[in-house]
């Protein structure tokens, strides 16, 4: 099976470009005030438009108002939702949309429980739990304590070109998330690593094929 990548905290059209021909699957648009990936609605908006088709849109939030989501949502029209705060499943399955639950992993031992709680959700990302971070701090899991997961699962949390192919082989993710791993600096993507990035996807997966 193709690991499929996702984008996170695009904040310009020109890493929309560049992203897209690549051949990434879907792109993370930042609508949370506390990131330095932050965008306003008008820009996520404008990105979203411009996205082709089969290129999905995923607009994230931490710890919004239901109104404000619900206000967004009716100005930016997301493909899925990801949620990277403490909001529970009935508030993320309010919006009438496809949804992403991200789980910080503090604990390893309670996470298939934990993902559960999400029945509603159509995956769950596994990222590195950070004090008062959500999201895009670099930070790796530890891969091989990770449980076996019977649903789609992104991992995330501090993949790069150096370490995604292990990630991959030892988790086997439905899709993977990446936003520092292939910047130049918060916010402003680099192209040449997000197309190498991309490559060692590809050649995870191959590799993958030839072990199974």
């Amino acid at each position: 099976m193709r690991t499929r990548i996702k984008i996170c905290g695009i904040t310009n059209i020109d890493d929309v470009r560049v992203a897209v021909e690549a051949g990434v699957d879907a792109l993370g648009f930042n609508l949370y005030s506390g990131s330095s990936r932050y965008i306003d609605v008008d820009t996520a908006r404008y990105l979203v438009s411009e996205l082709p088709p089969f290129v999905a849109s995923v607009g994230l939030f931490v710890n919004e108002s239901a109104d404000n989501v619900a206000k967004i949502c009716d100005q930016v029209d997301f493909d899925y939702l990801q949620f990277h705060g403490d909001e529970t499943a009935d508030f993320c399955s309010q919006f009438s949309k496809r949804y992403i639950k991200a789980m910080r992993v503090k604990n390893a031992d309670t996470l298939l429980v934990d993902c559960d709680v999400y029945s509603t959700s159509s995956a769950v990302m596994l990222d590195a739990y950070v004090a008062d971070e959500f999201g895009g701090t670099g930070s790796v899991i530890n891969w091989r304590e990770l449980p076996v997961f019977e649903r789609p699962v992104i991992l995330a949390g501090g993949l790069n070109v150096h370490n995604i192919i292990q990630a991959i082989a030892l988790v086997k993710p439905y899709a993977v998330d990446v936003s520092s791993g292939v910047e130049s600096r918060k916010g402003l993507k680099d192209a040449g690593k997000i197309r190498d990035f991309i490559s060692a996807v590809a050649a995870a997966d191959r590799s993958s094929l030839k072990n199974d």
